[in-house]
C-alpha cells in the first residue's frame, strides 16, 4: 500500500502549528515552560504513532489520513466537527488560564501528575492502534477492508479505549498546563465522544457482525464497572 508522503507531513505541519498558536498566542508567551512540555509530549507521541503506522500498519494509516469519507455517517461528521472545535477551544482557554492569567494556578507537584497521565493516555492509544487495524477517524464500517469485532488487548475490558485515553488525556492535559478551570471545557469535549460512542455502537450492532455478542460479553464503555 502506497502512503501519500507529502499529505502525511502536511498534516502533521498542519496540526503542530494549529497546536502552537493555541497554546501560545492565548499565553502571551513564549516563555511558558508546561506549554513546551506539552506540545514535545503531544508531537513526539504523535510522529513516533505515525511512524509506526507506517511500517507497522500503513492500512490504518491510510484509512485515519481520509477523514470524510462517502460512507461515514452525517451525524457524525457534525459530531465530529463540533467536537474538534470544543477541543480546540479547550486548548486555547486552557493556555490563557494556565499560561497568562492563571485564574487557577496549580502546585508543580499536579503539573506533573498531569505529565504522567498524559503519557499514560499516550500509551493506551498506542495499545489501542496496536490492537485495532480500523481505529479510524470517521465512523463507519470498512467492509473493503474487512473489518471484524476486535476482543483483545484494550477491548477485553472496555468497547472505547480510545475515548478512555482521550479522558485522561483531557486530565493529563488541564493538569499539567496548570488549568482547573479548562477540565470544564474538556468534560464537555469527552461528553460528547460519550454520545458519539453510544451512536456508534448502534450502527456497529446493525451493520458489524458479531458486535451484539461482544456488547454483551464486554459491559463498559469507557471506564471499568462505572460506565
Amino acid at each position: 500500500m502506497t502512503i501519500n508522503l507529502k499529505l502525511l507531513v502536511a498534516e502533521t505541519v498542519g496540526i503542530f502549528t494549529i497546536f502552537g498558536l493555541a497554546l501560545f498566542l492565548p499565553a502571551g508567551t513564549l516563555a511558558w515552560p508546561a506549554g513546551w512540555i506539552w506540545l514535545l509530549l503531544f508531537f513526539s507521541f504523535f510522529v513516533g504513532v505515525q511512524i509506526w503506522l507506517y511500517r507497522h500498519d500503513p492500512g490504518l494509516l491510510q484509512e485515519r489520513l481520509h477523514l470524510g469519507t462517502s460512507d461515514q455517517q452525517s451525524w457524525d461528521k457534525a459530531l465530529f466537527t463540533l467536537t474538534e472545535s470544543i477541543l480546540i477551544a479547550w486548548l486555547v482557554f486552557s493556555s490563557l488560564d494556565g499560561g497568562r492569567f492563571h485564574w487557577s494556578a496549580l502546585p508543580v507537584g499536579l503539573q506533573a501528575v498531569g505529565g504522567l497521565l498524559l503519557l499514560s493516555s499516550f500509551c493506551l492509544l498506542f495499545l489501542t492502534f496496536r490492537e485495532n487495524s480500523y481505529a479510524s477517524v470517521a465512523v463507519r464500517v470498512q467492509s473493503e477492508r474487512g473489518q471484524t469485532v476486535i476482543s483483545t488487548g484494550p477491548y477485553r475490558h472496555i468497547r472505547h479505549p480510545m475515548y478512555s485515553a482521550i479522558l485522561i488525556f483531557v486530565l493529563g492535559t488541564t493538569l499539567l498546563l496548570g488549568s482547573a478551570y479548562g477540565l470544564i471545557l474538556g468534560l464537555i469535549a469527552v461528553a460528547l465522544f460519550g454520545r458519539r460512542a453510544v451512536l456508534e455502537e448502534r450502527m456497529l450492532v446493525k451493520q458489524l457482525p458479531g458486535y451484539a455478542e461482544y456488547e454483551s460479553r464486554v459491559r463498559y464503555r469507557f471506564i471499568p464497572h462505572v460506565w
